[in-house]
């Protein structure tokens, strides 16, 4: 089955801000429908990554796939959910106008939504349990509602491949419940997933495939396998604590990456 593309490939990207290079000569291949936690140490390059990804910074060198053709070449096939500390929520939109927006790639931005695109934001706005908030405004609402209201707009943006960064990080469990269950209703619908975490725990039960990065990649590929303690070193450092009975206990508070 080689002879199929995969969803995603990244060969030999460096990536940085300035001319200061965050990630150096990543590669590695993401097969169709995968689920994928990303995972590291605070600075590691998780964020700088998934903003690679989506296009909204330039590669230093290498090149992104997606569907066997270079980044940019599809119209609004990835989706991204952003740490919430980089949305300004002060904005004056309802949160149905925030899920709207993940439908702009297919409207088009001079063009009145039809009655397509607000039956699929409406079904956004319920499966993430946020319909009842749907004429609030964003800034509103609680964290973990704009979180869900986020969570909504990828869903009704209908991508190939959802990004999202730290969606578990500073939530409530009812936040932190819907956004797992939308992974698992996306992955039916054979969705590649990338989801950037401090919770190796959350990464090694619920996930696929771990991609392991601290400024390139230490290890890829199951959890089993990346979560060796040498692994876990190189990643860490003096971060890593300690193992007990499998839990894996990282010293870290987890600020934005």
């Amino acid at each position: 089955m080689s002879h199929i593309p995969h969803r995603l490939e990244v060969k030999n990207i460096s990536i940085g801000y300035g001319e200061k290079v965050i990630m150096r000569d990543l590669s590695f291949q993401i097969p169709h429908g995968a689920r994928v936690a990303v995972v590291g140490p605070n600075g590691a390059g998780k964020s700088t990554l998934f903003k690679a990804l989506v296009g909204l910074l330039p590669l230093k060198s290498g090149h992104i796939f997606i569907h066997g053709e270079e980044l940019g070449s599809h119209q609004d096939c990835v989706a991204y959910v952003p740490q919430r500390e980089e949305v300004d929520w002060r904005f004056p939109v309802t949160v149905s106008d925030v899920v709207m927006m993940g439908r702009y790639g297919q409207i088009g931005w001079l063009k009145r939504p039809s009655a397509r695109d607000k039956q699929i934001v409406q079904n956004s706005l319920e499966q993430m349990g946020i319909a009842d908030l749907a004429s609030q405004p964003i800034g509103q609402l609680s964290g973990g509602q704009q979180q869900r209201a986020f969570l909504a707009r990828s869903l009704a943006q209908e991508p190939h491949i959802l990004l999202m960064d730290e969606p578990f990080t500073g939530v409530d469990v009812t936040t932190q419940e819907a956004s797992l269950r939308l992974l698992d209703h996306l992955q039916k619908r054979e969705v590649t997933t990338l989801v950037s975490t401090h919770d190796l725990n959350l990464a090694a039960s619920r996930f696929d495939l771990v991609l392991l990065l601290n400024h390139r990649l230490i290890a890829y590929g199951t959890p089993g396998d990346v979560f060796a303690k040498e692994n876990l070193a190189q990643a860490f450092g003096n971060s890593l604590l300690v193992m007990e009975n499998g839990v894996m206990l990282v010293d870290e508070c987890c600020p934005p990456d």
